[in-house]
């Protein structure tokens, strides 16, 4: 049953009317690559994405606004980590981060209470910090990491 809450929850992220993500967020995503994904093809990584589109509910839309914050804030996390800090420019990493708090204070003013939702944030998120930490945070781990975060706020 949880799985179905996850997956529902998931997929209605993008049909969220509390979704603050501009395009500048995906802009600066998009310009912070700094190697060809196609350099780093064998360092790619099924990071089990938990979720995925179908037809939402009122009650599910309730709990993708949960979702959706929980996934940013643990972005968040992502690129807040130190290595990170040394991966990407820091300019560009800023103002992404900048645009990533304006969008989180936004959504603090929706804020529900969502625990089960988060076990399966974390444990996505968890995987990905694996990842990092095994491919010793290099830069073609990161790009991997920078190409799974688009594919994820994608589904949003």
């Amino acid at each position: 049953m949880a799985k179905i809450y996850l997956l529902v929850s998931g997929v209605m992220l993008c049909s969220i009317p509390a979704c603050p993500l501009d395009n500048k967020f995906f802009i600066r995503l998009r310009q912070m690559k700094t190697i060809p994904s196609q350099s780093c093809l064998e360092h790619r990584h099924h990071f089990k994405f938990p979720w995925r589109r179908e037809n939402i509910t009122p009650i599910q839309m309730t709990q993708g606004t949960c979702y959706h914050q929980l996934m940013l804030q643990q972005i968040s996390n992502l690129f807040t980590m130190e290595s990170s800090c040394a991966a990407w420019n820091s300019t560009l990493l800023d103002k992404l981060l900048s645009s990533l708090g304006q969008s989180l204070e936004q959504l603090k003013e929706v804020t529900l209470d969502c625990p089960n939702l988060g076990i399966d944030v974390r444990k996505y998120f968890q995987g990905i910090h694996l990842y990092l930490k095994g491919k010793e945070y290099s830069p073609c781990a990161w790009e991997v990491v920078r190409v799974e975060i688009v594919k994820c706020l994608s589904l949003m």
